[in-house]
């Protein structure tokens, strides 16, 4: 199964450093709802367009 990736950030970033999340923010304000996953298989986090997860 294949999916569009907005964007994707590496899991060891900065404690309290979220910016998969920010990335989701701004493209939901942007008008492109996003949502973020975790993908386990290469340790980072996916920003995917939201209700395709």
């Amino acid at each position: 199964m294949s999916c569009e990736i907005l964007d994707h950030f590496p899991a060891g970033g900065p404690r309290g450093s979220r910016p998969a999340e920010e990335k989701a923010d701004q493209l939901s304000q942007a008008g492109i709802p996003a949502t973020v996953v975790m993908d386990l298989d290469s340790d980072r986090f996916l920003v995917l367009p939201a209700g395709a997860s």
